[in-house]
C-alpha cells in the first residue's frame, strides 16, 4: 500500500475517495485550497475511518508550497481532483479556468517528476466527448468540448498523453466520470456545493429540504421516452471505489489509460426527481423551462473496460443514490459545518 496525495481530497468526490483509499490500507496526504470545500470534511474522513489524515490548506498552482509538500512527505502516487468544475462559469470566467485547472496540473506534474514520482489518476470527464458522439460513449471516441471547463479536461488529458510519450515509466488513469451523485452511507459526507447548486441532484435536495422553491427542467422536448434530458448517474461511494482500482492498476502498469466510470444506463430529469420524491416522502414541485444551449439529449457511458482492466462496476441504482443523498440532506440540512 502507498502513500496517496490526494488534490481537492477535501471536496464531494475527494473526501469519499479518501474514505474508500484508507478502507484499501493506503495513507493519505490531502492538499486542497477549499475554494469549493470545507476543512470540516477532513474531520469527518477521519471519524468515518477512524484514522487520521494529513490536511494541507494550500494551492496546486504554488510551485513553492508543492514542492515543500512533496519534500515532507514519500509520495508513491497522487490522484488528483483539483480543478474548478462549473460548466456556465466557465464560459463566464476562462481565464480563472485555465489558470487553475491547466497551470494548476502542468505545476503539480514539474513537482511530481522533480520527486520521481511517476503514477496519477486523473479526474477527468465525459464532458470530453463533446456533442458530436453518440451514446454509449467509449474511451476511443474522439474528443472535443463546447465550454472553457471541457477544453481544460481534454487539454489535461493532452498533457498526460505526451508526458507519457516522453517518459516510459509515467503511469496515468484519465478517470471519465459520468454524473456522480449519492453520499456515504454515515451521512457525514456528501455534495454541499457553495451557493445554489449547478446539478441536478444537489439542487433537488436543496428543494426538498426546503431551501430552494422548485427544480426547473430543462426542456421536455428532446429525443428520450419522457422528452428530459437522460444521463449516467453513478453513486459517489461507486465511483470513489473506482479511484482505488485505478491506483491499484497505475502501481503495476505503465503507460496512458482513459477509462469510463459510470453505470452504463441512463436515467432521465423526471426519473431522477420522481425517485428522489420516493426518497425523502416529499413533492418535490417543478416546471418545465427553455432547454439549455450545448445540453444533449442522451449521455451515458460503456462501462465495459473498467471492469476488464480494473474488475470494477458500479452497484447502486438511481433509488440507492437518492436515499443517500437524501439521507446526507436530511443530516446536514445547512450543510457540512
Amino acid at each position: 500500500m502507498g502513500n496517496i496525495l490526494v488534490t481537492g481530497g477535501a471536496g464531494f468526490i475527494g473526501s469519499h475517495t479518501c474514505v474508500e483509499l484508507l478502507a484499501g490500507g493506503h495513507d493519505i496526504i490531502v492538499v486542497d485550497n477549499l475554494c469549493n470545500s470545507k476543512e470540516a470534511s477532513i474531520g469527518r474522513i477521519e471519524k468515518i475511518s477512524g484514522k487520521s489524515v494529513k490536511f494541507y490548506k494550500a494551492d496546486i498552482c504554488c510551485y513553492e508550497t508543492m514542492t515543500k509538500i512533496f519534500d515532507e512527505n514519500n509520495v508513491d502516487a497522487v490522484v488528483h481532483f483539483a480543478g474548478l468544475k462549473a460548466v456556465g462559469e466557465s464560459v463566464r470566467l476562462p481565464l480563472e479556468y485555465y489558470t487553475n485547472n491547466i497551470y494548476g496540473t502542468l505545476i503539480l506534474l514539474r513537482v511530481m517528476k522533480e520527486h520521481g514520482c511517476k503514477r496519477i489518476v486523473f479526474s477527468s470527464s465525459a464532458t470530453v466527448y463533446g456533442m458530436n458522439n453518440k451514446a454509449p460513449y467509449t474511451e476511443d471516441m474522439p474528443t472535443s468540448a463546447t465550454n472553457p471547463y471541457g477544453y481544460t479536461k481534454v487539454m489535461i488529458e493532452q498533457i498526460l498523453r505526451d508526458v507519457c510519450t516522453a517518459d516510459e515509466e509515467f503511469s496515468v488513469v484519465a478517470l471519465r466520470y459520468f454524473n456522480p451523485i449519492g453520499a456515504h452511507k454515515s451521512g457525514l459526507i456528501g455534495e454541499d456545493p457553495n451557493g445554489i447548486p449547478n446539478n441536478l441532484v444537489p439542487y433537488i435536495a436543496q428543494v426538498a429540504i426546503g431551501r430552494l422553491e422548485q427544480l426547473s427542467v430543462y426542456g421536455d422536448d428532446y429525443d428520450t421516452p419522457d422528452g428530459t434530458g437522460v444521463r449516467d448517474y453513478i453513486h459517489v461511494v461507486d465511483l470513489a471505489a473506482g479511484h482505488v482500482c485505478a491506483i491499484d492498476y497505475a502501481m503495476k502498469h505503465t503507460g496512458f489509460e482513459a477509462v469510463n466510470l459510470g453505470t452504463g444506463k441512463g436515467s432521465s430529469v423526471l426519473e431522477v426527481a420522481d425517485a428522489y420524491e420516493k426518497a425523502c416522502g416529499k413533492a418535490i414541485p417543478r416546471r418545465i423551462a427553455p432547454r439549455r444551449a450545448g445540453d444533449i439529449a442522451t449521455c451515458y457511458a460503456d462501462a465495459s473496460k473498467a471492469k476488464r482492466l480494473f474488475g470494477w462496476e458500479a452497484l447502486s441504482d438511481i433509488n440507492e443514490m437518492c436515499a443517500d443523498s437524501w439521507n446526507f440532506t436530511k443530516m446536514n440540512p445547512e450543510g457540512i459545518k
